[in-house]
């Protein structure tokens, strides 16, 4: 028997579903674990070329995360324009990253939808391709209250055998989910854990204190994601690391440390992109960033549109000032604020902040 809190659950899952970890579509191989679900992870942008998914383009974001050091993927999510998907690009896209992952990193599939019954056929298509995990936000729009929230989650449980993060993202969906209700959830085997986007660094002292080790905390904001994980979070899926992913990796591993100079330094050279990319919509200011560093295609599709050029300009020179920093001045400097030589013994680590 498995002495982890969590393995207890994820074997009981896997018992109840009748799946077998060395036949099944869990393998020893496949099989996720705790630590595959936790770390700095990316919520991949979708590339498109006049119109059409580029899965050519897809493929190389990946495969160039995987490299930076990123522990997880999450394609078709809000910042893959998923509500623009066709029900085959969806499927496409989580084959593709599945491909170039093969196994190195888990890619968790984007599925939830306004309706329940939708949301179980996405996820059961996930499943079928083989994505690891599932990210399944709260019933937008029709604003359920707390009980329906969690009815439509058990719904999802009982019908798809695959791990669970639930997406809480009220900023978008209209609906908050409390704490009384993710206690409920957090009953249930297949559901592992949460992404929180409110920006509430309080809710996660209530959420440790609460699920204790047995449920996964993960940020969705990624401007309080370092505060997050120095105070008990175990990981960050982030929009902005499609554009600076071994930052992100750096700041994450600045958190399980407990490095609080490191951390506290990477989150302030941040300031200025964060900043920046709250200008326009998510994913917009990411596909202009993309293109300024990466060269790709900005191109979004309607009801978005790509961001205005001044906004575009404001973007790219807030990337220019990360420039070629590698550390922190630890004498004097014309960049004092973030020289924290006198305020700790610790100095921050050295970064490459260009990609």
């Amino acid at each position: 028997m498995p002495s982890h809190p969590f393995a207890a659950r994820q074997s009981q899952f896997l018992s109840m579903r009748g799946w077998n970890a060395e036949e099944d579509i869990m393998n020893s191989d496949s099989q996720v674990e705790r630590s595959r679900l936790t770390g700095a992870m990316t919520a991949l942008v979708t590339p498109f070329k006049d119109g059409n998914v580029d899965y050519d383009a897809i493929g190389e974001l990946a495969e160039w995360h995987i490299q930076s050091g990123i522990s997880a993927l999450v394609a078709c999510g809000t910042t893959g324009e998923a509500s623009t998907l066709t029900w085959d690009e969806r499927l496409r896209i989580i084959r593709t990253c599945l491909k170039v992952s093969n196994g190195r990193v888990p890619i968790i599939a984007g599925t939830g939808t306004s309706s329940t019954e939708l949301t179980i056929a996405h996820t059961s298509a996930a499943l079928s391709c083989g994505a690891d995990a599932a990210l399944i936000v709260t019933p937008f729009y029709n604003r359920p209250n707390q009980d329906g929230i969690v009815r439509h989650f058990e719904a999802i449980a009982a019908r798809v055998p695959i791990p669970v993060i639930v997406y809480n993202v009220p900023s978008r969906t209209g609906v908050d989910i409390s704490l009384q209700a993710l206690d409920r959830l957090s009953q249930m085997p297949s559901i592992l854990g949460i992404k929180d986007a409110t920006g509430d660094v309080r809710r996660v002292e209530e959420m440790r204190n609460t699920f204790g080790d047995r449920f996964i905390l993960l940020s969705g904001h990624d401007a309080s994601a370092h505060a997050f994980n120095l105070l008990g979070g175990d990981g960050m899926i982030s929009v902005m690391a499609n554009v600076l992913p071994h930052v992100f990796v750096a700041l994450q591993n600045a958190c399980i440390k407990g490095d609080w100079p490191t951390a506290k330094y990477i989150h302030q050279r941040l300031k200025p992109v964060l900043e920046a990319f709250e200008l326009d919509t998510n994913p917009c200011p990411i596909k202009a960033a993309l293109k300024h560093r990466r060269g790709m295609r900005d191109e979004v599709r309607l009801p978005l549109i790509t961001v205005a050029d001044d906004v575009a300009a404001q973007i790219a020179s807030a990337l220019d000032h990360l420039g070629g920093v590698t550390a922190p001045d630890h004498g004097a400097s014309d960049d004092a604020a973030f020289n924290l030589r006198e305020k700790s013994p610790v100095h921050p680590a050295p970064l490459a902040w260009r990609v």
